[in-house]
């Protein structure tokens, strides 16, 4: 258990399933207090009804203000965990410029506004805890998937930004970053997702097992699949090699089209 984390005001974004879910759920059953946040109000109105917690639906983006009302006046634990996914898009044919503009607001620019909206009161106290929900895909990256890949390359930068600017002001900052998670965002990745993510796809409720581990040990990366790091470490050492293996999943899966 995280001694920090009882009676503690947390806000989950994205919650109202897969790993938010699972992380409000983890975070109440820690005795947190728990905001449920989610575009689908009946979503979020569910999951704060079965763990004890408050819902306020609505845009991740704006959730600071609305949440810390809720909470009595603070948040000491915030999860940007809302994210968005496109299913993959076919080789030599444009970009769709609105999933990009969609996947840089939800995915990075959300965790962006959250940060600017904690970040006063966090430094006045000296405390304050940023979980930021990345993916595989922030280390390494996802066929079929550019603005996916490339904006959750963004939300690790940022916070690797915090971690680094605020740790020394009492601020934590974890990354998580599973791969395959069985959940409706991995059924939306389509083809690419078959052949990539669900051979090892976990559960929801391993990655909140796996965020409170590195928690515990005051972790700042969070690997639900331990195998990533051996990834990560290959992409930087051998990128060259790393490239012509990704590029032979991108053929095989091109066959698969």
């Amino acid at each position: 258990m995280v001694e920090a984390v009882q009676s503690a005001g947390v806000v989950v974004t994205g919650a109202g399933g897969g790993i938010g879910a699972a992380l409000a759920r983890r975070f109440a059953a820690e005795g947190a207090r728990v905001v449920v946040n989610d575009l689908d109000a009946g979503k979020a109105e569910a999951v704060a009804a079965e763990i004890g917690g408050i819902a306020v639906p609505g845009d991740a983006s704006a959730v600071v203000a609305e949440a810390r009302d809720a909470l009595g006046g603070t948040v000491d634990v915030y999860c940007a965990n809302a994210g968005v996914a496109f299913a993959g898009e076919r080789p030599g044919e444009p970009l769709d410029e609105k999933a990009w503009e969609t996947s840089w607001d939800v995915n990075v620019m959300a965790h962006v506004r959250a940060a600017n909206a904690l970040l006063p009161a966090w430094l006045e106290r000296g405390s304050g805890r940023f979980v930021s929900t990345v993916s595989a895909a922030g280390l390494l990256t996802m066929i079929g998937a550019a603005p996916y890949a490339v904006t959750k390359h963004g939300a690790y930068a940022f916070a690797e930004y915090l971690s680094l600017t605020y740790r020394h002001r009492g601020i934590k900052v974890h990354a998580i970053c599973p791969q395959g998670v069985r959940t409706d965002m991995l059924d939306a990745t389509g083809s690419a997702g078959d052949l990539v993510l669900k051979p090892t796809a976990i559960a929801p409720q391993d990655v909140a097992d796996a965020l409170f581990k590195g928690m515990e040990e005051d972790r700042f990366l969070i690997l639900p699949h331990p195998e990533v790091a051996a990834f990560y470490t290959a992409r930087a050492a051998e990128t060259d090699r790393w490239l012509a293996g990704m590029n032979h999943i991108q053929r095989k899966w091109e066959e698969t089209r």
